[in-house]
C-alpha cells in the first residue's frame, strides 16, 4: 500500500496595494510631529516642508509600498525630505538611469537625505564605484557628500569587493581631506573609517592615509586624521578587524 503525502495548494499571494503620491502625503501628514521638526533642526537636518515623521515609519511605508519607480520619482519631485528619503527606497534599480541619479543627486540639501539616497539606491547599481570618485571631485557640498558617502556605504555593504576597489577611495579621501566644509569633512571621516574597518589590510592602509592626511595639518585633515586614527587604533576595534575573515583576490 502507498502513502500518499498530502500536499497543501500554495497560499495565494496578496497583491500589494497601489499607492498614490496624495495617499502616501495623506499618510505622513496624519502622523506629523512638530516637534520631531524643530528635534531634527538641531542636528542640521534641513526640515523646511518636513513632517517630523520617523525613519522607521519612512521605512515601513516603503515596505508596504514596494517597488515603484514612478511612484518614487514622483515623491522626490515633492521636495518634502521624507518622501525623499522614501523615494530611493522604493524606486527600481533597473530603471535608474544616469539622468535620475544626476538629476537627485543635484537635488541633493540636507545630510540625511544623501546619505539615504546612497545607501538606499545608489550603491546597488554598478555605476556605484565610478559616482563614488567622480562625486568626491564635485565642489557642490552635497554632491561632494555624496561621493564620500557612497565610498562609506560601500566599504559597508560590498561584502565581496577586493581591496583592490577601494584604493581609488583612498586617494581621493586623502584628496578632499582639505575641505572644510562641516559635512563633506564628516564624510570624508565617515569612508576612510569605513574603508580600514573591512579588514587588517586595509586598515593597515587608511592608517597610513591617516597620517598622510595629518601631515597636511589643516583643521579639517587634523580632526579627520585624529578621529579615524583613534577609532582605527583602537584595541578593541583592532581585535575585531584582525579577526575577519580577509577577501579573496585582494589583488595585493
Amino acid at each position: 500500500m502507498v502513502n500518499k503525502v498530502a500536499h497543501k495548494p500554495p497560499k495565494a499571494t496578496k497583491p500589494r496595494k497601489s499607492f498614490t503620491k496624495d495617499e502616501v502625503l495623506a499618510r505622513m501628514a496624519a502622523h506629523a510631529d512638530p516637534v520631531a521638526v524643530a528635534g531634527k533642526a538641531r542636528y542640521g537636518i534641513v526640515v523646511a516642508q518636513a513632517f517630523g515623521v520617523s525613519l522607521p515609519f519612512v521605512r515601513g511605508l516603503a515596505k508596504e509600498i514596494g517597488t515603484d519607480h514612478a511612484l518614487a520619482k514622483s515623491l522626490w519631485a515633492t521636495a518634502i525630505p521624507e518622501c525623499r528619503l522614501l523615494a530611493p527606497m522604493i524606486a527600481d534599480p533597473g530603471q535608474t538611469d544616469d539622468r535620475l541619479l544626476e538629476g537627485w543627486v543635484a537635488d541633493l540639501n540636507s545630510w540625511d537625505v544623501c546619505d539615504g539616497f546612497c545607501a538606499s539606491l545608489v550603491h546597488k547599481l554598478p555605476v556605484a564605484w565610478d559616482k563614488a570618485v567622480t562625486w568626491s571631485k564635485r565642489d557642490e557640498e552635497f554632491v561632494r557628500r555624496a561621493g564620500y558617502a557612497l565610498m562609506a556605504t560601500l566599504a559597508v555593504h560590498a561584502k565581496d569587493a577586493p581591496d583592490t576597489a577601494f584604493r581609488p577611495f583612498l586617494k581621493r579621501i586623502e584628496a578632499g581631506a582639505g575641505d572644510a566644509r562641516n559635512f563633506v569633512k564628516k564624510a570624508v571621516n565617515w569612508a576612510l573609517r569605513q574603508i580600514g574597518k573591512r579588514n587588517a589590510a586595509l586598515r593597515a592602509e587608511a592608517v597610513a592615509a591617516a597620517q598622510r592626511i595629518l601631515a597636511q595639518d589643516t583643521p579639517p585633515a587634523r580632526w579627520i586624521a585624529r578621529d579615524a586614527l583613534k577609532e582605527l587604533e583602537d584595541p578593541v576595534q583592532m581585535a575585531r578587524i584582525q579577526a575577519k575573515k580577509s577577501v579573496q583576490n585582494r589583488g595585493v
